[in-house]
């Protein structure tokens, strides 16, 4: 059976497999884990401020949909603006490598989480924006169940930007940067432009995985622009696999599903996440889904 009708079958069934609050999540998590791992994966910049754009948009679609918005425009609102957001901080970061790349984008993110926390009147502090409704031209989405469906077309659009972004000479072009940038100059390509358009489509998908999110839920906490998130997703894609992109979605839900099922036996479930994250990269480096396609090729 063709890859990609066995995950249309698993998306349109999740829902009756889980909760559909946690079915959604594991996809936006998922999605997130993928905007991460195309900057990472396929530029070889490791981002630990992508809260920042997860968060952002977060905020700005669950005060969008606060004033009347339907969801699909008060997620794409959320979209432009850390659009806006992204390129101020990708024009400042990508001129730096490895690690203090990773120390401006967290200086950066640091920055936004200051500002949420600040701005009570807006963001509500450390309260939160609550009571966020899910309308869409006067259908009722308050179930979890109709608002999975209802968001279904926007996640599987983020997923095959990014399916398709790493399988277009665009993506060839990242993978050159990733393996020798001096040479990928040296061939014509201007490399800071690249980087920076793959900055922008990272940013961008990891918006439109906040913002629903926020609807998702239904409010928005102040932990979605924390450091903390940002941690969370690079876990996700280390475990998944890096390079992968359906490793960030394997990683995000072997994480997800963890906490959601130890949360009911311990409140320490972040001890057992993180021993079984440091034995699954000690015992697959490239990640579950990278060592499940080395193990096939081998077979093959």
């Amino acid at each position: 059976m063709p890859l990609w009708l066995l995950f249309g079958g698993l998306l349109l069934a999740l829902p009756h497999l889980v909760y559909p609050v946690l079915a959604l999540d594991l996809l936006l998590w998922g999605l997130f884990a993928a905007a991460l791992d195309l900057l990472l994966g396929y530029v070889g910049l490791l981002s630990f401020g992508h809260a920042a754009f997860w968060g952002t948009s977060a905020y700005t679609s669950a005060l969008l949909a606060k004033a009347g918005l339907p969801f699909p425009l008060a997620v794409l609102g959320g979209v432009g603006v850390t659009a806006l957001l992204a390129t101020a901080i990708g024009f400042l970061s990508i001129r730096r490598q490895g690690i203090y790349f990773a120390m401006v984008t967290l200086a950066f993110a640091q920055m936004v989480y200051y500002l949420a926390n600040e701005l009570r009147g807006l963001t509500g502090g450390e309260n939160g924006v609550q009571g966020v409704p899910r309308t869409l031209w006067g259908l009722d989405l308050s179930s979890p169940l109709a608002f999975y469906y209802a968001a279904l077309p926007l996640v599987a659009l983020g997923f095959f930007l990014a399916w398709r972004t790493v399988r277009s000479p665009f993506g060839h072009v990242l993978i050159a940067v990733r393996e020798e940038e001096a040479r990928a100059q040296a061939l014509g390509y201007p490399t800071a432009r690249f980087k920076l358009l793959a900055f922008l489509l990272s940013a961008g998908l990891s918006a439109l995985a906040g913002g629903l999110y926020a609807l998702n839920h239904g409010f928005v906490a102040l932990e979605v622009v924390h450091w903390s998130t940002s941690g969370l997703v690079v876990m996700m894609t280390i475990l998944g696999g890096i390079g992968t992109l359906w490793g960030g979605l394997l990683g995000a839900a072997v994480v997800l599903l963890l906490r959601d099922w130890l949360s009911t036996w311990t409140d320490a479930w972040g001890v057992v996440t993180g021993v079984i994250f440091t034995l699954a990269v000690l015992g697959f480096r490239q990640g579950i889904w990278g060592s499940l396609r080395q193990w096939r090729r081998r077979r093959a």
